[in-house]
């Protein structure tokens, strides 16, 4: 017989059979404590879900940069660029003027070797910083690549490179002198962008300012070089003359150290300071920092020198073979220039790290003390 819907035997069928009510009794388990059995299962699901999402954003946080993250600006760069170009030109001039008013050929060689390390010095710091500021310009197109930022920053330096020299094969007479002055000139521009690449830029920035302030520093001691001869006791004779001048020369050279050193440390603090205020939480330089910014000036100085000797030494043999007075002055100059840069880097290097370690605190007491009255 055919059940159909809504009939006697349809009710029939769909009423619960007793033996499956036992077996539902028997096993304990009631349609209440089911539903809630699918409740707490779907609960458990939502709080797993919740905690996977909250694991996928902390992740994702953890991913992103930090505010103020980035390549780190580099204080007055661009003020920095300028003043060091501003050098290079002073120096070209000068000894552009040195060499014309020579009565004779002879006389511009001489003046020319003597005029060659001033002008070499500054197109290095002038190279270094114009890089340095072409590179905090780019900013976050260069960020943290090391590569990019080496290619900028000897791009930028081979432009002042082949500025200089235009300037000087326009300006100056057009002889052999010229040429060995403007290829050195590049040369050293050159090498001074590359040393601008660096990842560090504020100590670049801080070895900047205080090689500029330095070179400044030995034009303006010039002027005190008299005074201090007959103070060292410069006679008539040639021995108290050579004396005097060592003295002079060691005085020079101290003095240009700790002013290498003051000024390094004064930019790296100026630095940190618009860092801080840049970004609260900016990690502080440690102190190889400042003892690579005091002592950045005198290896500026040396690797002008390897520079003059390399690239200048067709120019140095020409004036020292003009006589003997000449050559023994080159040797004695050469030498000299060797004792300065030697005196800046490790008079600048103890002076920045005197100045840091001034600024920091006592050490704090890790055991804390005990409390009184703690003893029953």
């Amino acid at each position: 017989m055919t059940k159909q819907p809504g009939g006697s035997a349809a009710a029939e069928f769909d009423q619960p059979v007793a033996g499956d009510r036992d077996a539902a009794a028997d096993s304990g388990t009631t349609g209440s404590e089911a539903a809630a059995g699918q409740q707490a299962t779907g609960t458990d699901r939502a709080g797993a879900t919740g905690d996977a999402a909250d694991a996928e954003r902390d992740a994702s946080t953890d991913d992103e940069p930090a505010a103020g993250s980035g390549p780190v600006p580099v204080p007055g760069a661009a003020l920095l660029a300028l003043l060091a170009l501003g050098w290079l030109a002073a120096m070209l001039w000068s000894t552009r003027e040195a060499i014309n008013s020579a009565a004779a050929g002879v006389t511009a060689i001489s003046l020319s070797a003597f005029a060659l390390p001033g002008v070499i010095s500054a197109a290095l710091v002038a190279g270094a910083a114009f890089a340095l500021s072409g590179v905090d310009l780019l900013g976050h197109r260069v960020g943290e690549r090391a590569t990019l930022r080496f290619l900028a920053a000897t791009g930028a330096g081979l432009l002042i490179g082949l500025a200089a020299a235009f300037a000087i094969n326009l300006t100056y007479a057009d002889n052999a002198t010229t040429n060995v002055i403007a290829g050195t000139s590049a040369a050293a521009a050159i090498i001074g962008g590359a040393v601008a690449g660096a990842r560090s830029a504020p100590t670049v920035g801080a070895v900047v300012a205080a090689a500029l302030g330095t070179l400044v520093f030995v034009v303006a001691f010039s002027r005190a070089r008299d005074p201090l001869f007959d103070l060292f006791g410069a006679g008539d004779t040639q021995e108290s003359l050579v004396n005097a001048a060592k003295w002079v020369s060691r005085t020079e050279s101290l003095l240009a150290g700790v002013v290498a050193g003051l000024l390094a440390f004064g930019y790296l603090a100026w630095a940190r300071r618009r860092a801080i205020r840049r970004n609260p939480d900016a990690p502080a330089l440690r102190w190889p920092a400042y003892l690579v910014a005091g002592a950045g000036p005198g290896l500026l100085l040396l690797v002008a020198e390897v520079i003059i000797r390399v690239g200048g030494r067709s120019l140095l043999d020409l004036a020292a073979a003009l006589s003997e007075a000449d050559a023994v002055a080159q040797t004695s100059l050469g030498t000299s220039r060797v004792d300065n840069g030697i005196w800046v880097l490790f008079v600048g290097a103890l002076t920045a790290l005197i100045a840091f370690g001034r600024t920091l605190g006592p050490a704090g007491d890790d055991d804390p003390e005990p409390v009184a009255g703690t003893e029953r």
